[in-house]
C-alpha cells in the first residue's frame, strides 16, 4: 500500500512549502491505534513526506472515540514511544509529540469534567463532531471547555455539510478555534467541502491548518495543495496560530 510513493515523488518545482507554520497539529501517524498508519514503517513514510514539505514539529492526534478507537493516555503514549524508537533507529530528527482528536460522543463531556482530555501545548484541545448530524449540545459543551480554561479547536469544520458560515462564525466568536484540512482546498473531499474551505479562508475564519494525515494519498494531496492560491495565501499572509504549538 505505502509503495504508492514510488510512482510519484515530491515535485522539486514547488518553491515554497509548509515551513512557515512549523507545526502540523492534526495527523494519524502513530502506528496501529486508529485508521492511520498501521506499522512504524508506515508511520515513517508519512513523516518523511511531511518533513520534505517543511514541517518541523508533528503533534500526532489519534482518534479517541468510544465505539471504535478506545484510546487513552496509555495506548497513545505507548504508540508514541514505539514510533520515537523507530525514528532513532533510522536517524530521523523530528520533534514529535501526541495529543488526540476527541470525538464528540456520549463520553466527551465526562472526559472534560474529569480532566481526561489529551491536550496540546497551551491547553488546546482538538475535537471533531459527527459528519452526519449536528450534536444538539455543541454550544454548552464548548462553553464548558472554555470555563475550564481549555482552548477548543474544531477539526475540519469544512467537512460538516450541515454547518453553515453563520454557525461556524458563532462558535468561533465564542472562542472555539477552527482547523482547516489543507487538502480540502484541492477538492480532495469533494466540491461542497472545497467551497466551504474556500469561504473559510476568504473570510479569515481559519485559525489552524493541518494535514489530517492518514496515508500516502493524503501526503500527495498535501503536496498538491501547495499549487492552490488560497493555500499560498494561508502560508504567506494569514493570522494562523500553528506557531503557538511549537
Amino acid at each position: 500500500m505505502f509503495g504508492l510513493f514510488k510512482k510519484k515523488e515530491v515535485k522539486k518545482s514547488v518553491d515554497f512549502n509548509y515551513s512557515s507554520i512549523i507545526v502540523d497539529m492534526h495527523s494519524h501517524v502513530l502506528p496501529g491505534i486508529d485508521d492511520g498508519a498501521q506499522t512504524p514503517e508506515e508511520s515513517i513514510v508519512l513523516i518523511k513526506k511531511m518533513m520534505e514539505l517543511g514541517i518541523k514539529k508533528i503533534i500526532a492526534t489519534p482518534h479517541v472515540m468510544i465505539d471504535y478507537y478506545r484510546n487513552d493516555h496509555e495506548s497513545i503514549n505507548n504508540a508514541l514511544a514505539i514510533l520515537k524508537q523507530e525514528l532513532v533507529n533510522q536517524n530521523i530528527d523530528i520533534d514529535i509529540t501526541a495529543a488526540a482528536e476527541h470525538y464528540f460522543d456520549e463520553t466527551f463531556e465526562k472526559r472534560i469534567e474529569e480532566d481526561r482530555l489529551l491536550l496540546m501545548p497551551n491547553n488546546y484541545v482538538l475535537f471533531e463532531v459527527s459528519f452526519v448530524s449536528p450534536p444538539p449540545n455543541l454550544i454548552p459543551i464548548i462553553q464548558k471547555m472554555l470555563d475550564k480554561g481549555l482552548k477548543p479547536i474544531l477539526a475540519h469544520p469544512e467537512r460538516y455539510n450541515y454547518m453553515d458560515m453563520d454557525q461556524l462564525r458563532r462558535i468561533r466568536m465564542m472562542g472555539c478555534n477552527l482547523q482547516l484540512n489543507t487538502i480540502s482546498l484541492t477538492g480532495y473531499y469533494g466540491k461542497t467541502t472545497k467551497k466551504m474551505a474556500d469561504e473559510l479562508v476568504e473570510n479569515e475564519m481559519v485559525d489552524f491548518i493541518s494535514s489530517d494525515m492518514h496515508h500516502p494519498r493524503h501526503a500527495q494531496a498535501l503536496e498538491d495543495a501547495l499549487q492552490f492560491p488560497l493555500l499560498q495565501r494561508l502560508l504567506v499572509d494569514y493570522p494562523l496560530k500553528n506557531i503557538l504549538l511549537k
